[in-house]
């Protein structure tokens, strides 16, 4: 596949990684296709010196195979690459690093006795394949950066939208650039954010069917990835199933037992699923019943489903067709769809961290009161509702104001900005109602809206 060079925003913390004199090698997770190489090689480009080992390739991994001492293996590497000579860091990228442990234990040895060597490594099906290997990271030696796929603002980079990119910066978002931001994130919704689809959007304009082909290459090079995961071929078989029918799931509590309609016992989905959310391809959200930190999640309630990314969503679940010309993604695919976006866009705030999605339950049985989303803010524990109509038929968000005291609530649609009180009981809060293609900046609106930003 052609490499996609965006600009990405994880190129910030990758300088902020550079720059700290703490640094430890960096550990790249993500799952496949996502940018996690091209990501570095443009980070590469402030570097005189940059070594790129491609651990699948054998002339590079025997140079971890055959012993030498860390000293060996620099001169070694600089011999390969006729790296020149300096005194200024250098940057090394092991790329597939997960296909040799030799590479993996080395980690700790850079960090220890070469700290002007700036190590990045990362690895296609990292994390099953270091399962399966019975290979970890060393502990308290690496730091970790997380790769998704593209949210909205770097969307609009990407296909040279840089006046809309720099109108959504602005918070709140001007009056004049809402009708084309809107626009532009209903294409987003359409067009997903894995990079070589964005990319293809971008060559051909827009046209549906390249990126389409883009998509099927990547379903079936998913499915072909499913013989890595599983351990048999029962295991394999329930994989398939699985990774095929968890994008019709999306935004639904589900049941492992009879997971999408088969006969498989609960034991066996869950086992496939927590392995498709070990490879990054999606993942089990659990609820919660607290408003307040810390927010836990109840593992022993039903989790929702949170798929990789949209385009791959639309391709399998053929929505494609209903996305075309519509004008409010909360009426589209009974609301699945834009909590699966805002799921997204909440995902790719903090590159640094990969803490889970979660959502609030009311702690009754038979209660059917749910909140999308909780974040965590600097102004507390802030409730999330992708809904549109009218204020007063966000009986769920209501529901949470009343039991938990929310001081500020957050209703996405697609309107314009506003903020307004609402009284839920004796709990007076503030519903900040934001545009949804803005979802990925709700802590920025909590600032403005309580005078701290």
């Amino acid at each position: 596949m052609t490499s996609c060079l965006f600009g990405r925003k994880a190129l910030s913390d990758l300088q902020c990684w550079a720059e700290d004199q703490q640094r430890k090698p960096l550990v790249i997770r993500g799952a496949r296709q996502v940018g996690k190489s091209s990501l570095v090689r443009l980070f590469s480009k402030q570097y005189r010196r940059y070594a790129e080992l491609n651990l699948e390739k054998p002339v590079h991994a025997g140079l971890f195979r055959s012993g030498l001492s860390l000293s060996e293996l620099v001169q070694a590497i600089q011999l390969e690459f006729k790296l020149p000579v300096g005194k200024e860091p250098w940057l090394l990228f092991l790329d597939e690093i997960q296909e040799v442990p030799e590479a993996v234990t080395m980690l700790r040895f850079f960090y220890e006795e070469r700290p002007d060597i700036h190590v990045i490594a990362a690895g296609s099906l990292l994390e099953t394949a270091m399962d399966a290997a019975a290979i970890s990271f060393p502990v308290g030696r690496v730091q970790y950066l997380h790769m998704r796929p593209l949210d909205f603002a770097e969307f609009l980079g990407a296909i040279g939208e840089d006046t809309a990119a720099g109108a959504l910066r602005t918070v709140p978002a001007p009056s004049f650039a809402h009708a084309r931001l809107l626009t532009l994130f209903h294409n987003y919704a359409l067009t997903g954010g894995m990079p070589e689809a964005v990319l293809r959007y971008r060559q051909t304009g827009g046209d549906l069917a390249a990126v389409n082909d883009v998509y099927a290459d990547l379903i079936a090079a998913f499915r072909d990835d499913i013989a890595k995961y599983g351990r048999n071929e029962t295991m394999r078989r329930i994989l398939l199933h699985c990774l095929n029918t968890a994008p019709y799931q999306i935004g639904s509590r589900i049941t492992f037992h009879g997971f999408g309609g088969s006969n498989y016992q609960s034991r066996e989905a869950g086992e496939a699923l927590r392995t498709l959310e070990r490879a990054k391809l999606l993942e089990l959200v659990y609820p919660t019943v607290h408003g307040r930190e810390p927010l836990m999640p109840d593992h022993k309630k039903s989790p929702r489903l949170q798929f990789l990314d949209a385009g791959l969503v639309n391709h399998i679940a053929g929505l494609q067709r209903e996305l075309i010309g519509v004008r409010d993604l909360t009426s589209v695919y009974r609301g699945r769809l834009i909590e699966q976006l805002v799921g997204q866009e909440i995902k790719a705030m903090d590159c640094r961290r990969d803490a889970p999605l979660v959502f609030w339950v009311r702690d009754k049985a038979q209660a059917n009161a749910e909140v999308d989303f909780l974040l965590r803010t600097d102004e507390g524990v802030v409730p999330v509702e992708a809904k549109s109509g009218a204020v007063g038929k966000l009986r769920s968000l209501h529901e949470f104001i009343k039991r938990n005291g929310a001081r500020m609530a957050v209703r996405l649609y697609a309107g314009e900005y506003s903020e307004h009180p609402i009284q839920v009981a004796n709990s007076k809060c503030l519903l900040i109602n934001i545009p949804y293609y803005a979802s990925g900046l709700i802590p920025e609106y909590t600032k403005i809206s309580t005078g701290s930003g």
